[in-house]
């Protein structure tokens, strides 16, 4: 190679570069060459553009031509890890002085690029294995299934554990050898910069009043109709004007379940279709409600101050809980309306709150460790 990449990041989904973005960005500002090495997990579309992130340097699989690669096909998604890893591994040999290797979060790519990266398979190695967003427990392994396991696996392989909070670095303390450091979470820089963007493009809301979003992805909820006919009933009690922004597997498995002609006879309710990352947070910054199951919105929850309601049995996120505007439910059905009537009250006010995930800058810092 001609040219000298001190940094190989790997990235295999949306979520993953959203929250890397802001690191990439950093290092493109400095100057420094990084190696951008993409699985093919999801595709990312005009992602780079959007984010003015330079493209892959290898796409290691052929990238989906719907979002993401397992959609309907979960059987498969063991062997193409197990490819993965020889891929990844053959590509970080190619590079030379080579001295660190980040991923991020609790995805099929990250496991895999931690494994790929790590002194079992590399006794030799000189390059750090970096884990951004690490030490996030659920404490619970199918919940989220399989994010919980994968958390677990790259904690135990990676060498430098980013963690984005207090909480987070306390689930890490059994590894004492390993270098932790708590900055915060990168998502506050994303959300920030993604909402600047939208500014200058001068996006709208969805609507001129109040208003809800609403997003359901997560795997242990869809295949269960028992939980997901008690989000529906739970979405029913939102009165004000509520967008749903849902995905393909999750229409699917509704019309599955036979429930979408009661989702759809919610007065109020918008189904609409997703909508790309930046003009989402501009609508998180000026909705009044989040109702959701993913933990980026948490996250965006505490960054914008809105009131959020987790559709969840648990959460690896519970630092946002102690605040008095997030409310885990537990499929708890009249619970859950209840704190919805609440959040939704003129007289509700949220106190006054420090977001653990800390606040801007912290992509500088992080960049500040790697370069030292």
């Amino acid at each position: 190679m001609d040219v000298n990449y001190k940094i190989a990041i790997i990235i295999g989904t949306r979520a993953e570069l959203i929250k890397t973005f802001p690191v990439m960005l950093e290092l493109q500002r400095r100057n420094v060459p990084y190696y951008f090495i993409h699985t093919g997990q999801h595709n990312l579309g005009d992602f780079c553009k959007i984010f003015s992130i330079k493209k892959p340097n290898v796409v290691l699989t052929k990238e989906p031509k719907k979002s993401s690669k397992f959609n309907a096909r979960q059987g498969k998604a063991v062997m193409w890890n197990v490819k993965l890893i020889g891929k990844i591994r053959k590509e970080l040999k190619k590079i030379p002085g080579l001295e660190y290797v980040l991923y991020h979060g609790d995805t099929m790519t990250t496991a895999t690029a931690a494994l790929a990266s790590s002194k079992l398979l590399n006794p030799f190695k000189k390059y750090k294995s970096v884990h951004l967003e690490a030490g996030l427990r659920s404490w619970d392994n199918f919940e989220p299934f399989p994010e919980e396991i994968s958390r677990r696996v790259v904690g135990r392989f990676s060498d430098i554990l980013f963690a984005p909070s207090e909480g987070s670095k306390k689930n890490l303390t059994k590894f004492k050898k390993k270098k932790v450091l708590v900055f915060g979470n990168t998502i506050v820089d994303a959300a920030h910069y993604s909402l600047d963007l939208a500014k200058k493009k001068k996006a709208k809301p969805f609507s001129k009043g109040k208003f809800a979003v609403v997003t359901i992805h997560r795997h242990e909820n869809l295949k269960n109709k028992v939980r997901m006919e008690k989000i529906i009933e739970i979405l029913s009690s939102v009165e004000m004007p509520t967008y749903f922004a849902i995905h393909d597997n999750t229409l699917k498995k509704i019309e599955d379940f036979g429930l979408l002609k009661k989702l759809k006879g919610i007065k109020n309710l918008h189904l609409i279709k997703p909508v790309d990352y930046v003009s989402f947070i501009y609508q998180i910054s000026k909705c009044s409600l989040i109702v959701c199951d993913g933990g980026s919105m948490q996250e965006e929850s505490l960054i914008f101050g809105k009131p959020c309601v987790i559709l969840r049995k648990s959460t690896e996120r519970p630092e946002g809980l102690k605040t008095n505007f997030q409310f885990l439910t537990k499929f708890d059905v009249e619970k859950s309306k209840a704190k919805i009537k609440e959040f939704s009250s003129p007289k509700f006010k949220i106190r006054s709150y420090e977001n653990p995930y800390g606040g801007k800058g912290l992509s500088k810092k992080i960049v500040d460790v790697l370069l030292e």
